[in-house]
């Protein structure tokens, strides 16, 4: 399974020479897996550069599994180039939630007066299935969906291949109970032992004074989460729009020093687009 970062922003795209080490664009991962399916996580602005790799690739079998209908994980949906290649067929997972299907939450991102072409203009064959409760499989990969803590709710997802296991855990409050989330506990048990662990990790201790509620985690529950999950490797995600660079790189340097004074050996890092991590 090899997983790769298009996006690893919260909230809304950002650009500039403070945001150019870990990328602007908004949530989207790429999964490869062992018998060369593809799997797309959420379609934040990052997936505009990966339908472009994809056509080049000349893939036409694709998987994108959607967290919730947020708009930092929609957004690049209608730039995504494969939607208007013919014999492209997408099979699309999620939990509608309060909407009717997946695709009504589509829908909106493409219709007027939002887009100029309509999601029923696209030259791709959409299949939508969902994905709310219950294990199912893509190919080689076992997917188990769970309840996020966030505004709206949203669903996490646990990708277990060969004995490697990842987790993707974008806009989950730990500290908080949102209607229909799950408790710390229940997080910590999900986790447990995966070899790879991707988190909210939004907000520093000052700002979550002002933004609990909200769906995000502040980094240091987040890497607490890690350390007491015995996960092997520990990404740092949806950055806030604000954090700069030098502001990312500061989150890491004290996790690395909250690691050192507890003995801890596990490897934390800030996910950033073009990061390519194989398990």
């Amino acid at each position: 399974m090899i997983i790769r970062c298009w996006g690893t922003r919260g909230s809304i795209p950002v650009c500039g020479r403070e945001y150019l080490t870990y990328g602007g664009s908004t949530t989207c991962m790429e999964v490869q897996t062992g018998d060369d399916q593809v799997i797309i996580l959420d379609a934040g602005t990052g997936i505009r550069k990966l339908g472009h790799t994809l056509l080049r690739e000349k893939r036409r079998d694709l998987n994108i599994i959607f967290t919730h209908a947020h708009w930092d994980h929609l957004l690049g949906f209608p730039f995504f180039g494969p939607l208007y290649a013919a014999g492209t067929r997408i099979t699309a997972f999620g939990c509608p939630f309060a909407q009717n299907s997946i695709r009504a939450f589509l829908s909106p991102t493409m219709a007027p007066p939002n887009f100029p072409v309509d999601l029923t203009a696209v030259k791709a064959t959409i299949e939508y299935r969902g994905a709310c409760a219950g294990e199912f499989r893509i190919g080689s990969v076992t997917v188990t969906p769970i309840l996020l803590s966030h505004p709206n709710q949203g669903i996490g997802y646990k990708l277990t291949e060969d004995g490697k296991t990842f987790v993707f855990l974008t806009d989950n409050e730990l500290t908080f109970v949102h209607p229909g989330g799950l408790t710390y506990e229940d997080y910590r048990r999900f986790s447990a032992g995966a070899d790879l662990l991707l988190h909210d990790a939004e907000y520093t201790q000052a700002e979550y004074k002002y933004k609990k509620t909200w769906g995000h985690s502040v980094y240091i529950d987040a890497l607490r989460l890690a350390m007491e999950a015995e996960v092997g490797r520990f990404g740092l995600l949806h950055h806030n729009q604000e954090r700069t660079d030098e502001g990312v790189e500061a989150i890491v340097t004290d996790c690395q020093r909250i690691l050192a004074e507890k003995g801890a050996s596990l490897d934390c890092f800030a996910a950033h687009e073009g990061m390519e991590i194989e398990l």
